[in-house]
């Protein structure tokens, strides 16, 4: 009988912990201004500390069947525990949740007029990671990037060929695929598509289409090369937990 007091208070109070991480303000106001009523009053996106929405005036989407908390900007996941209070979100193009999408602490997030970007069911990006989308942007599902991970897909200044003279393009869509294993500090430039089942080393720099590579692959460097073929990260021996440590 006091094992299971105990058991009981354990668990009220880790909720209660987690629920006081919760910043309930831009979490209401988020959610009650970008969805409609019905899809709102569930609380599908939570954020979690600081946060500045420098804009949200662009079209944000779930397209997945609706739960509490299935979003998490901020989502305390890792192993990390401080929030050092410097998240942003600046979403002016076209923002499109697939499922249950995660983003760790002190993020940034932008998302040019017209731009499109879709993050697929367990994608993730880890804490101090950037999102910069000027053209397209796609995760797959269960794409998940470490921390320091960075996405970008422009040269922000306009590059000249010194020979023709002619403008360099500016900006390409980036693709990555399905349950790809993106490690920390990896760079995902312009041009930049991942064949499902990748995994890609940390410090890595990726430019470049490697899906004729196959799927099943380890790639890495700078530039990034193939590494090793026949690897995976284990995801079914994980996805039971990753859906239970995951999911609200």
């Amino acid at each position: 009988m006091i094992k299971s007091v105990y058991r009981k208070c354990r668990s009220f109070y880790h909720k209660l912990k987690f629920y006081f991480t919760v910043n309930w303000t831009k979490t209401l106001y988020f959610n009650f201004k970008k969805f409609p009523f019905q899809t709102a009053k569930k609380l599908p996106v939570f954020f979690y500390g600081k946060v500045k929405f420098t804009s949200i005036t662009g079209t944000i989407a779930i397209e997945a069947p609706i739960r509490k908390g299935m979003i998490g900007f901020g989502q305390p996941y890792e192993m990390n525990t401080v929030h050092r209070g410097t998240a942003e979100i600046n979403i002016k193009g076209t923002l499109i949740f697939k499922g249950h999408v995660q983003l760790g602490k002190d993020y940034f997030v932008f998302i040019k007029n017209n731009a499109y970007c879709e993050l697929g069911h367990m994608s993730s990006l880890g804490s101090n990671g950037k999102l910069i989308c000027t053209e397209k942007i796609t995760l797959g599902n269960y794409a998940r990037l470490g921390s320091e991970c960075q996405l970008i897909d422009t040269n922000f200044h306009d590059m000249i060929d010194t020979k023709s003279r002619n403008l360099l393009k500016l900006t390409s869509p980036i693709q990555i695929g399905n349950y790809n294993f993106i490690s920390n500090r990896v760079s995902i430039m312009k041009g930049t598509k991942t064949p499902d089942y990748c995994t890609i080393g940390s410090n890595s720099l990726c430019n470049k289409d490697y899906s004729y590579l196959g799927e099943n692959i380890l790639i890495g460097g700078i530039p990034v090369k193939l590494l090793k073929n026949d690897i995976s990260r284990d995801w079914e021996g994980e996805n039971e937990s990753l859906n239970v440590f995951l999911t609200i």
